[in-house]
């Protein structure tokens, strides 16, 4: 999904571009998009630098909507297919 349609679907607001849920969904869709490369260039260690990057960016996110709202939190997680925080 382009960047556009990640904002629009997640956000809480007319102008929301920000939020905690809206930046989880847009780290996920990069994380991803990272994951396929790495795949097809598995030296390029660089770019897997970057990934633990924002896996650790979007772990903080996540513990951090976890302590503040769970029930969004678990919505979240659900509906972008990915793991639990701890």
């Amino acid at each position: 999904m382009e960047k556009k349609e990640i904002i629009e679907k997640y956000k809480l607001s007319e102008n929301d571009t920000g939020s905690v849920q809206v930046q989880v969904a847009l780290l996920t869709e990069r994380i991803n998009h990272l994951n396929e490369h790495l795949k097809a260039n598995h030296k390029d260690n660089h770019s897997r630098r970057g990934l633990l990057q924002m896996v650790g960016k979007r772990k903080g996110f996540l513990l951090y909507l976890k302590n503040k709202d769970i029930e969004a939190y678990r919505s979240l997680i659900k509906e972008l297919g990915i793991r639990e925080v701890k």
